[in-house]
């Protein structure tokens, strides 16, 4: 097992090497540092300086090793926008999504979890069949058409929670959060809601996919000819085979959900890495860009990771296989 992780590591620092000599590539390549640093008027001594400060001059090998170097310590680059560090930007803009992303997993999680069960265990029940005519809707429509159907009547129409930015905040530990304020809950409401729809309608059909598939198995007709119950077979036999899939599927969800909030926030004007890389993008901003995919790679390798170490803890079976 030590072995195993071990090598699993590897792979994860080894794809991590590769995304950060992509996004290096991003920042040597595009864009004019010079240009969007200086002034017009900058004089040549001033040019020089910032190139040897930068490292222009060098050659792109040592230039790469450079960037590595300064992300294990803590330096990103410069913003060509704002003439800010990235790093600081980043962790500026970081807590509003992760704030946000662990509210969706939790409206998921609350949601989405007992209607699969329900759709699983029941599936010709009249609720489940609502369950799953409902449920299509929230695979076919946008996260931003959902955020803009939540604004108009929640917010426009009742005035019950705000329509854009995340509240009153306050500093704790370092951390700024939304979450210890009225506003701030009031305001983080909609925008997990609408990050959450398509990962509620998910985990449904893939938890009912999974129960209907394992209740048909010979295990769960042996459990019931030993006279089980119905709640025995399903909650100790039939949960158990459904659950690696769904928690491989729901790691992988809140990745998607902090590397791909970018729409969500653009609706609901929510400070945080999604519309940072919208205003990155909408001005070229190489270095920003780079770092939030390196940021994004690293979010999907770091949940992979610990999802593959997790299955032989939740399994038995791989434990052995393992051995």
């Amino acid at each position: 097992m030590i072995a195993y992780a071990f090598g699993r590591i590897l792979q994860t620092l080894l794809v991590l090497l590769v995304i950060s000599f992509i996004a290096f590539l991003l920042v040597a390549t595009l864009g004019d540092p010079l240009g969007l640093l200086l002034p017009p008027e900058a004089s040549l001594a001033e040019r020089q300086e910032l190139i040897m400060r930068l490292g222009l001059n060098e050659p792109l090998p040592s230039r790469f090793l450079h960037f590595l170097a300064g992300m294990l310590q803590g330096d990103f680059g410069l913003s060509y926008r704002t003439q800010e560090g990235v790093g600081a930007m980043i962790a500026a803009r970081l807590p509003a999504t992760i704030e946000l992303a662990f509210a969706s997993l939790l409206v998921t999680l609350a949601i989405g979890v007992p209607l699969g069960i329900l759709c699983g265990v029941r599936p010709s029940s009249p609720l489940a069949k609502s369950v799953m005519l409902v449920s299509i809707a929230g695979i076919t429509l946008p996260n931003f058409v959902v955020g803009v159907l939540l604004i108009a009547v929640f917010s426009v129409q009742l005035g019950w929670f705000p329509s854009f930015g995340r509240g009153e905040t306050v500093e704790l530990g370092g951390w700024t959060t939304g979450l210890l304020t009225l506003s701030g809950w009031q305001a983080i409401i909609l925008p997990a809601i609408t990050l959450a729809a398509f990962q509620v309608t998910f985990v449904i059909r893939m938890l009912r996919t999974q129960l209907l598939e394992v209740g048909q198995s010979e295990h769960i007709r042996f459990a019931r000819a030993r006279g089980l119950s119905e709640r025995q077979v399903w909650l100790s036999y039939a949960m158990r085979n459904a659950l690696l899939p769904t928690i491989t599927m729901l790691a992988l969800q809140l990745g998607n959900v902090i590397a791909f909030s970018v729409v969500t926030e653009g609706v609901f004007a929510w400070p945080g890495l999604g519309s940072l890389f919208l205003q990155s993008v909408q001005s070229a901003d190489i270095p920003v860009i780079a770092i939030y995919l390196i940021f994004v790679g690293a979010v999907f390798m770091i949940i992979n990771l610990a999802v593959e170490l997790s299955y032989p803890l939740l399994d038995p079976r791989l434990r052995r296989g393992r051995a």
